[in-house]
């Protein structure tokens, strides 16, 4: 009897100009993938960046969907849409897993589960406030069993079932994508933490942020269906890096 294939996975990446952080992103993902003895794909898929991101995505062996967009729950979807594997790991392209996540994510959907996320860290210097903040948010939203932007994944199936990520937002979109998956069956927020970059918390003094952060969970849905309203998120910023 001939044995079976382990089922593809793929990794969709989207990035809007992330030369600085998607190198070790991607380099992390292949690591994280060699470790589940399974065919993989990566797939970053560029919004209009400006700078080397799919160059970068190329030497890496990605391959590279080009959008213009400039939103990321369409950038998500043009690589699901685009994705060969049955099983969908969204990461974000100044995000790092390991093995952990992969193993325990694959292990979640087959055992049932609809989908899931991971809990979230941060790299390098956080201001004090900025950890308070997270300490706060992440007990309250996690608690929720809300899936984190940085790392969600699901199976081929559920992420058509659910119509993927849901365009009319332009932040939080990962709320509605669990919220929808839940819909479907349990959803799995793993221990293990992924590990993100805390440039906002280091770029925005605390006041600008507050109020951007703030502003966006008070005014709800209404407030995340405009790119305008969403300076914290779409201005185009970027950390400085050494030359």
């Amino acid at each position: 009897m001939a044995r079976l294939s382990k089922p593809m996975i793929s990794f969709i990446v989207p990035a809007y100009n992330e030369e600085h952080e998607l190198s070790d992103s991607l380099a992390a993902i292949h690591g994280a993938a060699s470790g589940a003895a399974q065919p993989y794909e990566i797939i970053v898929v560029d919004d209009a960046s400006t700078d080397a991101t799919p160059e970068i995505a190329l030497r890496a062996g990605a391959k590279v969907i080009p959008i213009n967009r400039r939103q990321i729950a369409a950038s998500r979807n043009a690589g699901g849409r685009a994705a060969q594997g049955e099983y969908l790991f969204f990461v974000d392209a100044d995000t790092r897993i390991n093995r952990a996540h992969v193993r325990e994510g694959i292990a979640a959907l087959e055992g049932g589960y609809a989908g899931g996320s991971a809990r979230v860290a941060m790299d390098g210097f956080v201001p004090i406030w900025g950890r308070m903040l997270l300490r706060g948010f992440s007990s309250v939203y996690f608690g929720l069993n809300l899936g984190a932007g940085a790392f969600l994944f699901t199976t081929r199936r559920n992420f058509d079932v659910v119509g993927g990520f849901d365009e009319q937002y332009f932040a939080g979109e990962e709320v509605y994508f669990s919220l929808e998956l839940k819909k479907v069956g349990a959803f799995k927020v793993l221990r293990e933490p992924v590990v993100t970059s805390a440039r906002k918390l280091r770029m925005y003094p605390a006041k600008h942020f507050l109020r951007n952060f703030f502003g966006v969970i008070i005014r709800g849905p209404r407030g995340v269906r405009s790119r305008a309203k969403l300076s914290l998120w779409y201005d185009g910023k970027r950390e400085k890096h050494p030359a």
